[in-house]
């Protein structure tokens, strides 16, 4: 029984890990570079659902939405006025700006005062909430956080398959110089990728906060999410989950049968076991490249 607490523990916070690798994945293809905003993004979410609450005094039933649309708009607004003029400059250069983008954004919230600096709680209507099954207890908070990531992976997996946005992502992110040619706007399709990603890590932090608050370096869980994506191949959405899952799950049982600490560095571990035995991660696709 210990043991399956552990699994859906693990399974709760590797949900989380794989909403914001979704992120990585969705920009690695569709621009092959690498965001390390996502976990900032993650925390500016939530930090956008909390006020929508408490400043403006919205249900929280119109925070949620609000927050998520808000962000998806604020990744189009980054993506077309910070990430575009440097595409086709070498990746390390985008991957140093993301990173400067999360420390700006980290930097903006520790200014607001009263509110940057200190740790809040989002107020959720399932807040304190446990489902008991003979001596198996789940808190509402962990129910929730699986449902919805089943419930948006069955979302993205529709809008890739079923709609002419979804194809037409998929196109641009393998061939961006054939889906020029062929009519799809490759610009604008970046750009709605970099708001889906910013969507996704704001549902990720809103999921989030009731667990472990909302505070300016909630963000840095986006370093626990990078081995996920690695586990799960980066050009993989499911192998994005898959490997959030592994992370959550591995983390967990390490930090109840290990000795302390191991639960920090298990990821890690967990991520170099794979770069040997399985470089390209559990779904990615094997690339040769004739030099």
């Amino acid at each position: 029984m210990q043991l399956l607490q552990l699994l859906i523990s693990g399974i709760a916070q590797g949900c989380i890990y794989g909403l914001i690798a979704l992120g990585f994945v969705l920009i690695y293809k569709a621009t092959e570079t690498v965001s390390f905003a996502q976990g900032d993004l993650m925390m500016v979410g939530a930090f956008g659902g909390m006020l929508a609450m408490t400043l403006m005094g919205f249900p929280f039933w119109l925070a949620v939405p609000a927050a998520i649309i808000g962000m998806g708009l604020f990744g189009v607004v980054v993506e077309r006025l910070v990430i575009r003029p440097i595409l086709g400059q070498p990746a390390f250069s985008i991957v140093m700006l993301t990173i400067g983008v999360g420390y700006v954004l980290r930097g903006l919230i520790t200014m607001i005062p009263n509110i940057g600096t200190d740790t809040h709680t989002l107020d959720v209507p399932y807040a304190g909430q446990v489902l008991s099954m003979g001596g198996l207890v789940v808190s509402a908070e962990q129910i929730v956080v699986i449902l919805a990531t089943a419930i948006l992976c069955g979302g993205l997996f529709a809008l890739f398959k079923y709609t002419k946005l979804g194809i037409a992502m998929q196109a641009a992110s393998q061939n961006q110089l054939a889906a020029y040619y062929m009519g799809i706007p490759v610009q604008r399709i970046n750009g709605l990728v970099w708001g889906l990603a910013a969507a996704v890590a704001a549902i990720a932090g809103l999921l989030l906060a009731p667990i472990t608050f909302v505070h300016a370096n909630m963000g840095f869980i986006g370093l626990k999410a990078f081995p996920a994506a690695v586990v799960g191949g980066f050009g993989s959405l499911p192998g994005a989950i898959v490997g959030g899952l592994v992370i959550g799950i591995v983390e967990a049982v390490a930090g109840f049968y290990l000795p302390e600490g191991f639960k920090d560095i298990a990821p890690y571990i967990v991520v170099l076991l794979m770069l040997v035995l399985k470089p390209n991660g559990l779904f990615g696709e094997k690339l040769r490249k004739k030099v």
